[in-house]
């Protein structure tokens, strides 16, 4: 799909310094554009690739004027990496703008879905599953049965969606992400068998919510594991059985969240961090990658180590970590110095 220079600034309500007809049909970095490319510099580190990029059109910000003379044709907006941000935005709307019911595929009879929907070959939609408006759904997605689904969502190949999951308004669901799996429930016997208990709760996700590829959420033993709106989840996080995520948190990959851990609003968490079962985190609170959390955590605390403690007290004994076997020889000379001297 190919885009002209006039195009663009339409959308953008961008100026054109240079060829309005030019065209292009590929994104690149600045540093790497080639001819029929767009790109953007909004870093004031890359502007020496203005000069020499080969790219057919740049976003640069209002008040860029040039030192040197240029190939590429510029639009020029209010912010260039908002603007270009958007343009993504715009472009993958044009990308993932399908429709129709794809064969083969199986729909149920007591399924129900409204307008633009778009059904990817060999996904399965179960009894009594509602689906909303403008809803894509890739090939190979199973949805088990009672599922509702609201409007605007989309759910990439391979997703897993198992019974009475309901998810709002705008959500994404990428690839492999499996919503609505057993909880790890089991309880042992006195010869230590175990025995399963029964899941019959369900997963609730809210509108605005981002589910990275692999990533799974357990449906609650009673009631529902519940992700709040506006949560971002990155690839490969594992969320047990009813946990609850506060408001516009966001996870990075690889973190595991025990059952029944109340995470608040607004928290950032790294990657590989680690959730004991049971816990209280609070609001606002920041945890440092491979943080192994084992505590209830007040609002605003920021946390590192495993198990994690202060920020502050982590950093600076970091720093003793680090010289740890200097210190050791230190004192084992200053010991045989002692004994020496008496």
């Amino acid at each position: 799909m190919k885009f002209t220079a006039a195009q663009i600034a339409e959308i953008l309500d961008g100026k054109i310094e240079g060829n309005p007809e030019v065209e292009v049909s590929k994104l690149a970095k600045i540093e790497e554009g080639g001819e029929g490319s767009l790109t953007f510099l909004s870093n004031p580190k890359y502007t020496s690739y203005i000069y020499t990029t080969q790219a057919s059109i740049t976003i640069v910000n209002g008040d860029f004027e040039a030192e040197e003379p240029i190939t590429t044709t510029l639009i020029k907006v209010k912010d260039a990496y908002k603007a270009f941000s958007k343009l993504l935005e715009y472009y993958n709307q044009i990308k993932l703008n399908k429709q129709g019911i794809e064969q083969p595929s199986f729909v149920s009879d007591s399924a129900e879905f409204g307008e633009n929907l778009y059904l990817g070959a060999f996904a399965y939609i179960g009894e009594n599953v509602k689906i909303g408006e403008n809803v894509k759904i890739y090939p190979n997605v199973y949805i088990g049965d009672n599922v509702n689904i609201a409007n605007d969502v989309i759910i990439f190949p391979g997703v897993k969606i198992y019974s009475e999951t309901i998810i709002g308004n705008n959500c994404v669901l990428h690839s492999g992400a499996i919503i609505g799996a057993d909880g790890f429930g089991f309880s042992p016997d006195e010869t230590g068998k175990y025995s399963k208990v029964p899941q019959i709760g369900n997963v609730i996700i809210e509108d605005n919510v981002d589910i990275g590829a692999g990533t799974t959420i357990d449906r609650a033993t009673l009631g529902s594991t519940i992700i709040r709106e506006g949560v971002k989840l990155d690839n490969q996080i594992q969320i047990a059985h009813n946990v609850e995520i506060g408001s516009n948190t966001a996870i990075a990959a690889q973190t595991g969240i025990a059952g029944s851990t109340k995470i608040g609003k607004n928290c950032m968490i790294g990657g590989q961090a680690g959730f004991a079962g049971h816990l209280q985190i609070g609001d606002r609170v920041k945890i440092q990658a491979q943080s192994g959390i084992g505590r209830n955590v007040k609002d605003d605390e920021i946390l590192q180590g495993s198990p994690a403690f202060g920020y502050g007290d982590f950093a600076k004994s970091y720093v003793h970590f680090k010289n740890l076997p200097k210190t050791i020889d230190t004192l084992n000379q200053l010991e045989k110095t002692i004994k020496n001297g008496l």
